[in-house]
């Protein structure tokens, strides 16, 4: 890297990008640029960026209206203070009408150190249950890519739950023709175990897989980064294949991947049987993520003994 350039990450450069190709993108965010890694596009567009301070209510009406003159708005805060502060705002200013405003909720489920007031472990759940807001969860940097670019050539809103930093890709391959939002599966042929993931869960997922495999078990491995809308039939056909399928995810068993899931198999007839690895229904701790893990029973050894239970 030449002296005085500065790495930028993935969603740094896609929102760059964005700017670069569309002059309709603007980026709105509330005193807490420096933190969801948007400064960059600051920089590069001074005249496209927003920073409104900490008022959130304020910052998803603006949106609103710069959407409904032509813009293309990209809101990146905090993903508690877009689910809970501006939920109101978000419900009436963006989803009562053709409103494409992308939401990037930063740090979401139990990825910050803060406890309750700093933790949207619920934030899916309120963004699928309004209409015509769709929900996407990615866990590498190729699934944000499109979900950004999805988000600002859609006719609707979108929220994003966003990592910080650069994220590998998931394994697997997709299908010709496939979209980066398109599930994908990966993992052993013939496996008795089948894990349903999306977001940071996968990456929980795959850590438990390397344990079942270590005691002898095939696991199959089915990653869905769009919770909303939900590609039923791919998921359909994948619980079809097992007696007890195992959903991990960064978020309350409320409302999310489970749901989501559970309710593919009721409306499919199937006997699977769902066992939920997901954060319960109570305020997890603060600390680090590995740390909440292990207190809340998301670690890879018990997300094993989940999968191992329903053998």
């Amino acid at each position: 890297m030449p002296d005085g350039e500065v790495s930028l990450s993935n969603f740094a450069r896609t929102l760059i990008e964005l700017g670069e190709t569309d002059e309709r993108v603007v980026v709105l965010a509330g005193d807490l640029a420096r933190y969801v890694e948007v400064l960059p596009f600051a920089a590069r567009f001074p005249d496209r960026f927003l920073n409104l301070g900490v008022a959130e209510a304020n910052i998803i009406g603006m949106a609103s209206g710069l959407a409904k003159t032509g813009f293309r708005p990209i809101v990146a805060t905090y993903g508690v203070f877009i689910a809970r502060r501006a939920y109101d705002q978000v419900a009436m200013a963006l989803t009562t009408g053709p409103t494409p405003v992308t939401l990037v909720g930063v740090l979401p489920g139990i990825t910050c150190r803060f406890r309750a007031t700093h933790q949207p472990v619920e934030d899916m759940a309120l963004m699928a249950s309004l209409p015509t807001m769709a929900v996407i969860d990615p866990a590498d940097d190729k699934e944000m890519t499109a979900a950004l670019k999805g988000g600002v050539g859609a006719d609707h809103p979108t929220f994003i739950r966003a990592l910080r930093g650069d994220r590998p890709d998931v394994p697997g391959t997709r299908g010709a023709g496939a979209s980066p939002l398109d599930p994908v599966e990966f993992g052993d042929e013939g496996a008795s175990v089948g894990l349903v993931s999306s977001g940071l869960g996968t990456d929980w997922a795959m850590e438990a897989a390397k344990i079942l495999r270590g005691r002898g078990h095939g696991v199959r491995h089915l990653h869905v980064p769009r919770i909303k809308p939900f590609d039923t039939a791919t998921v359909a056909k994948f619980c079809r294949r097992f007696a007890h399928v195992v959903t991990v995810e960064n978020h309350i068993a409320h409302g999310g991947l489970l749901a989501s899931v559970a309710s593919v198999v009721v409306q499919g007839g199937m006997g699977t049987r769902v066992t939920p690895c997901a954060i319960p229904d109570a305020w997890p701790p603060s600390g680090t993520v590995e740390f909440i893990r292990g207190e809340i029973g998301l670690d890879a050894a018990s997300i094993a003994a989940a999968a191992e239970r329903g053998l």
